[in-house]
């Protein structure tokens, strides 16, 4: 790649080369560190002697703008401050909106640390994967990008994959749709993210579960929504404490997130009753419940809807991997087409390579195989962690009763420095998580998130020793 140097004439060669450097250097289109082309081979590309271009990196060396390393060659010196410093944010026209976002998402990252024994909530391991399958699959979805025209793909998906997940859906969670009712988009997120953009607007009110999902919230947040978080309790979300006006109500009925249990089948049916009377879109999370543990299978809200106001959202971050960032929408008949619009103007589609991949996934039985494996694995470390916490955790920490997913909320019995616990953990690399950041408006309950997605089964008792250890000195209980 040649180096952009534009000389005007024949004089001050070395001049010209010297202060276009320069300029390049100061303003960040030669990254520090960046290796310049060799003096013989410069002076070629630009029509002039050798000598004329060394003295242009002689005088740019002398500035300290320009390191040369024996036998390596010229670089760009890493340590150059730039000549003007950009605006800050408070500095620009939009600072009021930008506040806005940086803020909004100040809390929201996911964490980096590696710890030996993690109890990161909704994550999975990747040791799990089925690598030799999934490889099979990217082939064919190779092959079939290789017989394509290479033009954009349709904004709601692949045929195949929305016929292949409509069939998945409806054996796995008895939703009623077929491939015509599916978006595909980039995670659950963007899902949530398409309903907002289509019936949120500045100051309209949305609904959502106290404590929740927080991604949820800041998204309707930030979309200008009068954010209201509704209490729940043992039957979920408190459905006569949905406010007037309410547009828009997100809940996790299924698995509720993060306490874990529920919802009732009554507290369902209200949830749909106040819907159709405020006229207002229920968002369903079913975000983790093709792994169930304990009684019947209980059906999705949406297989209840006969007004057509539940947007299904489902996701393969928890069943596959986060990485692939690939969700779906159930779009209720009167959002279909706004829908479907802010897809295409939000990313015109979700990458096809992936979408060919996981079609061929699920149509070849791979996905229901990997799921079967990943339940008897959960549901051992789940007996593992229920059995310790009724045991000699007991006098700590009670479980919040759940029938799905792959995390347990446990509840401190009294006295207990989360925050303390949490940091003396990490010194024990164990990874603890505390509930109080899911609670909105209402009073948090102190406790701990405890995901078993994304740890060893043999980690489980080593690292629960070391729990009990920790508590033991922090609160010594009989």
């Amino acid at each position: 790649m040649e180096l952009h140097i534009t000389l005007k004439g024949t004089r001050d060669l070395a001049k010209q080369i010297t202060e276009q450097l320069r300029d390049a250097i100061t303003q960040g289109k030669l990254a520090a560190g960046t290796r310049l082309p060799p003096t013989r081979l410069l002076a070629e590309q630009l029509g002039v002697s050798r000598k004329t271009v060394a003295d242009a990196y002689a005088h740019l060396t002398y500035d300290n703008l320009l390191v040369g390393r024996v036998g390596a060659g010229t670089f760009v010196n890493p340590h150059v401050p730039p000549v003007a410093l950009p605006l800050q944010d408070n500095e620009l026209a939009g600072a009021g909106v930008i506040r806005h976002w940086r803020d909004a998402f100040m809390s929201m990252h996911h964490p980096t640390h590696t710890l030996r024994y993690d109890y990161l909530g909704g994550a999975t391991g990747k040791h799990q994967f089925p690598h030799d399958e999934w490889r099979r699959c990217v082939l064919f979805a190779l092959r079939q990008g290789a017989q394509s025209r290479g033009l954009y793909g349709q904004a709601e998906g692949l045929p195949m994959l929305r016929e292949a997940i409509a069939r998945h859906i409806g054996f796995s969670r008895g939703v009623r749709c077929g491939s015509d009712d599916l978006l595909v988009t980039n995670g659950a997120q963007q899902a949530l993210d398409l309903v907002a953009r289509v019936l949120v607007e500045p100051g309209c009110t949305v609904a959502v579960e106290d404590p929740g999902y927080p991604p949820a919230r800041l998204l309707f947040a930030a979309q200008g929504a009068r954010v209201v978080g509704v209490p729940v309790d043992d039957q979920g979300l408190q459905v006569a404490l949905i406010p007037d006006g309410t547009r828009l109500i997100y809940v996790t009925p299924a698995h509720q997130f993060p306490l874990g249990m529920p919802m009732s089948l009554e507290r369902r049916l209200a949830l749909l009753e106040r819907a159709r009377e405020l006229g207002a879109i229920i968002i369903e999370d079913d975000y983790d419940c093709e792994f169930r543990y304990e009684g019947r299978p209980t059906d999705c809200l949406q297989s209840l809807d006969r007004h057509g106001l539940v947007a299904y959202v489902g996701t393969f971050s928890k069943t596959l991997l986060p990485e692939l960032r690939l969700g779906y929408l159930v779009a209720p008949p009167g959002l279909r087409k706004a829908l479907l619009s802010a897809k295409q103007l939000t990313d015109c589609h979700t990458a096809t390579l992936t979408q060919w991949a996981v079609a061929k996934f699920i149509l070849d039985g791979y996905l229901l195989k990997h799921i079967r494996r990943c339940h008897a694995a959960y549901s051992s470390r789940r007996e593992q962690l229920i059995e310790r916490l009724e045991g000699d955790l007991a006098p700590w920490f009670e479980r919040i009763h759940a029938t799905a997913g792959f995390h347990l909320a446990i509840l401190d019995k009294g006295g207990l420095d989360i925050p303390l616990l949490i940091e003396l953990a990490k010194q024990v690399e164990v990874g603890l998580y505390p509930l109080a950041p899911f609670y909105y408006s209402a009073t948090p309950r102190t406790g701990l998130l405890m995901g078993y997605g994304c740890i060893d089964t043999l980690d489980i008792p080593p690292s629960l020793d070391r729990l009990r250890e920790l508590l033991q000195q922090l609160s010594p209980r009989a």
